[in-house]
């Protein structure tokens, strides 16, 4: 199935430039992931660390770390994952 992945910031170094034909635009690609995949498991198909997940949102909506490994995907997801921001 289709979702597509945005990886905000740094974290947009662990977004390839291109996967399976596809190319990234800017911080956004999209990919085919397994039928019922969750959302850690995307998070660790590409190497980001656990740590680097601050924050998580699925289709605009919040997703908790602790309810990332059973918060399931499903075709035409949008997940964004942004690094923690400082700033003052």
């Amino acid at each position: 199935m289709e979702i597509t992945l945005k990886l905000f910031a740094t974290l947009g170094d662990y977004l390839p430039r291109e996967l399976d034909g596809r190319k990234r635009v800017y911080n956004q690609l999209a990919i085919d992931v397994a039928e019922a995949m969750s959302v850690q498991a995307v998070i660790e198909k590409f190497n980001v660390p656990p740590a680097m997940a601050h924050l998580v949102l699925v289709n605009g909506v919040f997703v908790p770390r602790n309810a990332r490994a059973t918060r399931l995907l499903h075709p035409g997801d949008e997940l964004a994952v942004w690094p923690p921001i400082a700033g003052g």
